[in-house]
């Protein structure tokens, strides 16, 4: 059994059909043109606008004219993760899929679902016979997942629906009605380097085996940070006469790193004793991690010896500033149990030919004076190793309208298909519901989805039962709207 003999059949075809373009962030030109090209084959009105969102229109089915125009919101765009070891270019290789129970993964890669089964579900609407519905429109936005650049440079007057449903939300059941703003923050430190001292010896010391994820859903879970477990490794030995030959770790923004190196130089005289206590302190790690980190490991091996190394002063500032940097949850949110206010993800950590050792991470928040205060706090922290912090990227959180239309309608719709309450949710991770509600203020928006887990890493999967759930609530829904305002 593959994909395509899924049900509902209309909506798995469709994400087997998005499999097989590539469509990593920034290299979406594959699946716009798949899109557009399927868009015309099946006679739906299509245009590209000016940074390449994908915007769809349908008229009302008949008996539907007067109900009020909805808004059908995905992104085309995916994270490209990769287990260690797989050989796989996202800009050009399909994605392979497979079935595991009741779930659907990809082979050691991110699936895609996230947020390729609302691309699907929208195209399923689209070709649709059968589906009743109001005046429709779709907006697929992208790049999405680094920067929301879809969202950003939509223009306003591009839509015109009363209501949005976005389809990128990850639990089945649950109507997401708030979410988190975000900011990215690049700190630079500039270092010195010199001529190897004499009698040194150079190593790699990589650390892998950990989850990642996705750094709003899972913040929370207790996965560690390749970034800071690496430079913990490194403070350990800190006083033993180390340098930092080079760094690298993490590689998404808005993904927890699961895999981080350092390759350093180590005097030879202490070169024994200092393996043994990345041995000792990788020991502390995997029992602290068991529980969540199961497959976390440490190694190191030798390589061969750099002519320069970065000063002495200057590796132990590099490895101060990532021991002291926050990262992970900063506070829970006052109003919502159980809900993340704001948190940090250092997310790619890296030395470069310039000189500079430089730091991308991503702050989310509800509230967006504790993002801006995170936010100046890394200000600080670069400022005091004589670098800078470059804040950009800033977009709003979306606060929830718990007195909508739209909500009391899906709630009546969900309760009457599977005789219980949705849960009415907010999300830590960021949404492009709050940028879109900027551009048009009066439209009312809900977020919902099929049961992902692990997105943003190669544990992703979707859950095969809660598909049809999800579909089937779109096209309620839909069939549920209200007339026009």
């Amino acid at each position: 059994m593959t994909i395509k003999d899924l049900e509902p059949k209309e909506l798995w075809s469709n994400f087997h059909a998005l499999t097989q373009c590539p469509r990593p962030s920034k290299h979406e030109e594959v699946v716009r043109e798949f899109l557009v090209n399927w868009a015309k084959k099946n006679k739906i009105e299509c245009r590209v606008d000016g940074v390449g969102n994908v915007i769809l229109s349908k008229p009302a089915t008949k008996g539907m004219e007067k109900v009020s125009p909805v808004v059908l919101q995905a992104h085309m765009d995916m994270v490209p993760q990769a287990r260690a070891g797989k050989v796989f270019n996202f800009e050009k290789d399909p994605i392979q899929t497979k079935i595991v129970d009741d779930w659907v993964y990809a082979c050691d890669t991110t699936l895609g679902a996230d947020d390729g089964m609302g691309v699907a579900a929208i195209m399923a609407v689209f070709t649709s016979k059968e589906v009743k519905h109001g005046p429709l429109e779709a907006l697929i936005t992208t790049d999405e997942e680094t920067g929301m650049t879809g969202a950003f440079g939509l223009k306003k007057g591009e839509l015109h629906g009363d209501y949005l449903l976005n389809l990128d939300s990850e639990t089945e059941g649950e109507l997401y009605v708030g979410c988190a703003g975000g900011l990215d923050a690049s700190l630079s430190i500039p270092y010195t380097t010199e001529r190897a001292p004499k009698d040194m010896v150079a190593y790699r010391l990589t650390i892998g085996g950990l989850k990642g994820g996705h750094s709003g859903m899972e913040i929370n879970t207790g996965r560690a940070n390749a970034n800071k477990l690496l430079f913990r490794h490194l403070r350990w030995v800190a006083e033993c006469g180390i340098r930092i030959i080079s760094i690298e770790g993490g590689n998404m923004r808005n993904a927890i790193p699961r895999d981080a190196e350092a390759v350093i130089a180590m005097p030879k005289a202490h070169e024994e004793c200092i393996l043994k206590e990345f041995d000792k302190v990788a020991g502390w790690v995997k029992k602290e991690l068991a529980a969540v980190e199961p497959d976390f490991f440490a190694k190191y091996e030798r390589v061969r010896m750099n002519p320069t190394v970065i000063s002495e002063q200057d590796t132990q500032k590099i490895i101060n500033l990532m021991m002291v940097a926050p990262n992970g949850v900063i506070r829970m949110s006052r109003d919502m149990e159980g809900l993340v206010e704001t948190s940090l993800n250092l997310a790619i950590v890296k030395t470069t030919a310039s000189k500079k050792f430089m730091v991308h991470a991503l702050l989310r928040s509800s509230v967006d004076t504790a993002k801006d205060a995170l936010g100046e706090r890394l200000v600080c922290l670069a400022e005091m190793c004589g670098g800078k912090c470059t804040l950009s990227g800033a977009y709003p959180g979306w606060k929830p309208n718990m007195d909508s239309q739209l909500l009391k309608t899906m709630k009546q719709t969900y309760k009457k298909l599977y005789k219980k309450e949705p849960a009415i949710v907010a999300i830590h991770a960021g949404l492009e519901c709050g940028l879109l509600g900027g551009k048009y203020p009066d439209m009312e928006m809900i977020s919902f989805g099929p049961t992902l887990q692990s997105p943003h890493s190669p544990d992703e999967r979707c859950y095969i039962p809660s598909t049809k759930k999800f579909y089937d609530f779109l096209v309620a829904s839909l069939a549920a709207m209200p007339e026009k305002k």
